[in-house]
């Protein structure tokens, strides 16, 4: 084994499915679906190389099990509607290099893109930024289901895994927040009845699937907003996800409620929700895996080698250099060079860093940052192509 520290250690999981590395892909919204929700070429090769490049799982963002409630028209959709074979040669190009590929089963809930959708959250809201529709008691039943077969087709077309995802707002985050979740009966009030949702999902996906499959969960420590889900109620999670089939917990931060700051802000230059994982590790024995801010290697062993958390999400640093893993076996240390755009407007980052996936997607290596405001544009341009051709797909 090269390299220092435990990156490049296996790590099996609790399914029995073992990680060649400690190095995870986080889930990021590629948008890059066709916009009748499948994957496109170029999205099939950012994943190939990625897989390419070392890592042990990249896991894709916002996969939807229905066309309702999707946040971005580039999402993929996974139904019994949907070209399987498609789906086939995405995992089948992203578990090259003995990596695996999962799938991040997502939901918008209130946040859903209004342009293709009507937006529905635990409870209606009515806010500058925000307005939704609430969702009915027989809805909200029907959606472990919904979650669980989008988990059984993934399974099928050769994924490696799912990872659910109750995090940063979206609608399972939505139920565990107070902020969003104003509901009096069985799915609300106490954090036990928030949760409940949430653990109605594991069980139906882990029905679906069957024992040998990986499931992970994407939570929040805390949306990081007066009033909402914090860290107290997270660790009841945390302890409750203890005596559930999960596989891996992967623990972020942050939401997209209107007035939420970013994740990074205040959280200084390190990785991020170190501490809280620091309180997770001491209610669970499930493996943790920690996403947000890290940027160098040195980062990454000092987080696994404390014993605090058993893999690293990587985002943006994997966009920046696809190969990073790769390149720290082999005990060359270049680390990415982050770009800095000064008076970036809201979202413009994001932009960036979707349009900088495209361009590995298309085998485009760019030199230097390029220019924010067309890769802005660019972006914002798809989105409104992508729209059209979604609402022309889904009836």
């Amino acid at each position: 084994m090269s390299g220092s520290g435990s990156i490049f250690e296996k790590l099996e999981l609790p399914c029995g499915v073992a990680l060649k590395n400690r190095i995870v892909k986080s889930a990021m919204s590629d948008s890059l679906g066709d916009g009748t929700g499948h994957p496109t070429n170029e999205q099939n090769r950012l994943y190939q190389r990625w897989a390419e490049g070392g890592l042990a799982v990249s896991i894709v963002g916002e996969v939807q099990g229905t066309s309702g409630f999707a946040e971005k028209p580039g999402n993929l959709v996974l139904n019994e509607n949907s070209d399987l074979a498609r789906f086939r040669e995405l995992a089948q190009r992203g578990e090259v290099n003995g990596s695996h590929l999962w799938l991040q089963l997502g939901h918008a809930g209130a946040l859903s893109y209004a342009p293709t959708s009507s937006p529905k959250g635990p409870s209606a809201l009515d806010l500058p930024g925000l307005s939704c529709a609430e969702l009915t008691v027989d809805e909200i039943r029907q959606l472990p289901a919904e979650f669980a077969g989008t988990a059984r087709l993934a399974q099928q077309a050769g994924f490696g895994g799912v990872q659910i995802h109750a995090a940063h707002g979206f609608l399972l985050s939505q139920f565990l927040s107070p902020l969003f979740n104003k509901r009096t009966d069985d799915y609300g009030g106490s954090i036990a009845n928030r949760m409940r949702l949430l653990l109605e999902t594991i069980e139906a996906t882990r029905d679906a699937v069957g024992p040998r499959f990986p499931i992970a969960i994407k939570l929040n420590s805390s949306d990081q907003l007066e009033g909402g889900f914090d860290e107290s109620d997270a660790l009841k999670v945390v302890e409750a996800l203890d005596q559930t089939s999960i596989d891996l917990i992967d623990i972020s931060g942050g939401t997209y409620f209107p007035g939420a700051k970013s994740a990074s802000d205040g959280a200084g230059r390190g990785p991020y929700f170190v501490a809280f994982a620091k309180r997770a590790r001491e209610v669970t024995t499930k493996p943790l895996m920690l996403t947000g801010g890290f940027k160098t290697r040195d980062q990454v062993e000092d987080a696994l080698s404390s014993g605090v958390v058993d893999v690293v999400g990587l985002a943006r640093a994997m966009v920046l250099e696809p190969s990073l893993p790769n390149l720290w076996m082999q005990d060359k240390r270049p680390e990415p060079e982050f770009p800095r755009f000064a008076n970036a407007p809201e979202g413009g980052i994001t932009a960036w860093y979707t349009m900088r996936l495209t361009e590995i997607g298309e085998d485009k290596d760019a030199q230097g940052f390029g220019d924010l405001t067309q890769a802005i544009s660019d972006y914002e341009e798809r989105d409104k192509i992508r729209t059209d051709v979604w609402l022309e797909h889904f009836p």
